[in-house]
């Protein structure tokens, strides 16, 4: 089955303003409704989504290396506020006029971020990670996660560093084969997925752990914004058959109560994959919201 995880389009990297690089992929039409992807965890620009919808559905998407990932250089202490700062240099370089975004998995709280920022017009998550360190997951977090939140909570600095030691390629690629759901091994295992997916995490740890460490600390702490203060669409997408401990505990129904403009779209049949499997809906949803003004 063709899941959409075709070759970019375009490549590149731009420049900000203290001088360090941040790349991106682009698929679909160049004058295109741009469509911002924040990747899961430790997947670089080159693992994008809707290959044989973009086209049709008039998008540009926009993948991006988070700092320290892939193509992007490093920035230690990075946040979720500077991510955003980062995206806002972007937009106006690339000429991104009225951008959406995307965040699927880890990425969720980078594309709500963008949100929070007023970077963005709508924004679509995919099985997306919840605010895990906040006070309503106390009692509802798988130990191995809740250990993970504690840590940050803690010691922030000790916790990465713990993060850096055990994250690899191959690491992450056993824990997601080991945790997903039957529904989801069937789209992860498919030869072209794999080797999609292979090639984007090899990518993404190029420069070593210390992105994904990084990128984890930021999953498990406080996020910097408030939800509620998001004045956009958000549309909220999981799998009921998602069994990934580090997606929403609740498949997204305490974010769906929180931001005001949310709504929630929970798939029976779907899994924690469905970025992949349920691409237009997700792209068209998403469209929908601005083209309707």
């Amino acid at each position: 089955m063709d899941y959409g995880v075709w070759e970019p389009a375009r490549l590149g990297q731009i420049q900000l303003p203290d001088g360090r690089l941040l790349g991106w992929a682009e698929w679909g039409p160049a004058d295109g409704t741009p469509v911002l992807l924040c990747p899961g965890a430790a997947t670089s620009r080159w693992l994008g989504f809707g290959g044989g919808v973009v086209d049709s559905a008039g998008v540009r998407l926009v993948s991006v290396d988070r700092p320290g990932l892939g193509a992007s250089d490093p920035a230690p202490g990075r946040t979720l506020t500077s991510w955003a700062i980062d995206i806002r240099h972007l937009i106006q370089v690339r000429a991104l006029q009225a951008p959406l975004a995307v965040g699927f998995s880890q990425g969720a709280p980078f594309a709500l971020a963008l949100a929070a920022n007023g970077l963005v017009n709508a924004v679509a998550v995919a099985s997306g990670s919840d605010e895990l360190a906040h006070p309503r997951f106390a009692h509802s977090l798988n130990p191995q996660v809740k250990d993970m939140v504690d840590a940050v909570a803690a010691d922030p600095g000790a916790a990465e560093a713990s993060f850096a030691g055990f994250g690899s390629a191959d690491t992450l690629w056993d824990l997601i084969i080991t945790t997903s759901p039957e529904a989801d091994r069937v789209v992860y295992t498919d030869p072209v997925f794999q080797h999609a997916f292979r090639h984007a995490v090899d990518e993404a740890f190029s420069q070593g752990p210390a992105g994904y460490a990084r990128d984890t600390v930021l999953a498990m702490g406080r996020w910097p914004f408030d939800p509620a203060s998001i004045a956009v669409p958000v549309d909220l997408w999981y799998g009921q058959q998602d069994t990934s401990p580090v997606h929403s505990p609740d498949l997204g129904e305490s974010l769906a109560q929180i931001i005001p403009t949310a709504t929630r779209h929970l798939l029976p049949a779907a899994a924690g994959s469905l970025l992949w499997t349920h691409a237009e809906a997700i792209l068209r949803t998403l469209l929908a919201h601005v083209r309707r003004r």
